[in-house]
């Protein structure tokens, strides 16, 4: 097993460290995949069900003669749901518990207050009306995902919840379909890849149009999101999963070593990376590492991601491995430490903190509450995890008394003068001197 194993005492540290941790986005077929996915997104807004239906017989092998063929009644998700296993169907609702739970604690309310001037200013709290969410399928389908996903949305009040979730060759996840039922979804349709972006944001004669799309998905995927940024909202560019992992020594190196297996098995460009200042737990975490790796079934995905992007550091000290945590700024950060309470309110970039032993990553991805859709690639510096607040919206309220406008007045109209735009000043000033017999 090949992992790189950095020492930030070293010369080189800072260049190897960048090396690390770059991850471009752009291949060298972006260009093709741009110019594929613009082409697509052409033709399903100028041509909307047809083009959808070609698209998907071409890329999903998947013949229809009308979108009815793609499109998945609440019955469909009702059988699903009923040939789940009764274990299975314990998990997803006792997930779905979990996670509304925890963002009920995230609804904002509307408020206003009345300021000195009897001003009345505030703000509007308005779900969004319409929300499309991708949903993996193939070789990637994540129940969890969709949980995580559209529940929050349905906390928040959104209106309509419209899924697209590919079924190449017609094969469909029972799994992704009852967890699409206990969300609620209200339009399900079987269409992936650039056409499913192109459908929801433009709409075509069966695919409603929504205010913003939301969910993962591969390079054609994310190109034909950030396209159609503009005409709707969009949650993030995802990039690959990313753990890092901040230790003290006070953990068994066998859990650090299966936490870091856990990011690593999502795919070859997945990221994990161990920060510690004992050398000795370093390398009894890559001892349990090398021991564990021919047990795992995925263990060749798990080689060449920890080859490509992992990484075992040893820092000179706890506060040095907090400062390179907020360098990284991880997706995933598990605080592995005797006192991980005393480091959270350090941590300044990160999507999500998973603090003490026992707080292994695996249980946000799936029950412990929290959204896992997560920022990746460092943008946890600007980025929050997905919530209620993705599907919301503010309207600022303002309604001026007389006396209000009169001294606001004093201060727009030189303001204004100032810009050169006589008829915002005079709007003003009109209020503050009302014509005779007004």
């Amino acid at each position: 097993m090949k992992i790189a194993r950095l020492n930030t005492t070293s010369a080189e540290f800072e260049t190897k460290l960048a090396q690390l941790l770059r991850w471009d986005m752009d291949t060298g077929a972006e260009a093709s995949v741009e110019a594929t996915v613009q082409e697509i997104l052409r033709r399903v807004r100028d041509q909307g069900d047809s083009a959808v239906l070609e698209y998907t017989q071409r890329f999903d092998n998947l013949a229809a003669d009308d979108m009815n063929a793609l499109t998945l009644s609440r019955r469909d998700l009702d059988e699903a749901l009923a040939r789940v296993t009764s274990e299975q169907r314990l998990a997803l609702d006792r997930a779905a518990d979990r996670i509304r739970e925890y963002h009920q604690h995230q609804v904002e309310s509307s408020w206003s207050y009345t300021d000195a001037l009897g001003n009345r200013l505030g703000q509007n709290i308005i779900p969004l009306e319409r929300v499309g969410f991708y949903v993996p399928g193939g070789r990637a389908s994540y129940p969890s995902s969709v949980l995580m996903s559209l529940l929050p949305a349905r906390v928040a009040g959104a209106g309509e919840l419209i899924v697209t979730v590919p079924t190449p060759g017609g094969a469909r996840n029972d799994m992704v379909l009852a967890a699409l039922a206990i969300a609620q979804a209200d339009c399900v349709f079987t269409v992936g890849g650039a056409q499913a972006i192109g459908a929801m944001a433009f709409g075509t004669q069966t695919v409603p149009r929504v205010d913003k799309i939301v969910g993962p998905g591969n390079a054609y995927v994310a190109a034909a999101k950030r396209q159609v940024f503009g005409h709707v909202g969009i949650d993030v560019i995802a990039g690959p999963s990313e753990i890092l992992i901040l230790a003290d020594g006070s953990t068994d190196p066998h859990w650090v070593a299966l936490d870091l297996f856990s990011q690593a098995e999502h795919d070859a460009a997945a990221q994990s990376i161990l920060l510690s200042p004992d050398a000795d737990f370093v390398q009894a975490v890559a001892s349990e590492m090398v021991k564990l790796l021919p047990s795992m079934p995925r263990r060749e995905i798990i080689e060449a991601s920890l080859r490509n992007r992992g990484a075992l550091i040893v820092t000179r000290d706890l506060a040095e491995a907090v400062e390179l945590t907020n360098l990284i700024a991880p997706e995933h950060l598990e605080l592995q430490v005797a006192a991980p309470d005393a480091l959270v309110g350090q941590i300044r970039h990160a999507g999500a903190i998973f603090c003490g032993a026992h707080a292994a990553e695996t249980f946000g991805d799936y029950a412990a509450g929290p959204s896992h859709v997560l920022p990746t690639f460092g943008t946890a510096r600007f980025a929050s995890p997905l919530g209620v607040y993705d599907f919301v919206k503010r309207s600022s309220v303002i309604n001026l008394s007389p006396q209000g406008a009169a001294e606001l007045a004093e201060v727009v109209v030189p303001l204004a003068s100032s810009e050169g735009l006589h008829a915002h000043s005079q709007a003003a000033f009109v209020r503050a001197r009302p014509r005779k017999g007004d």
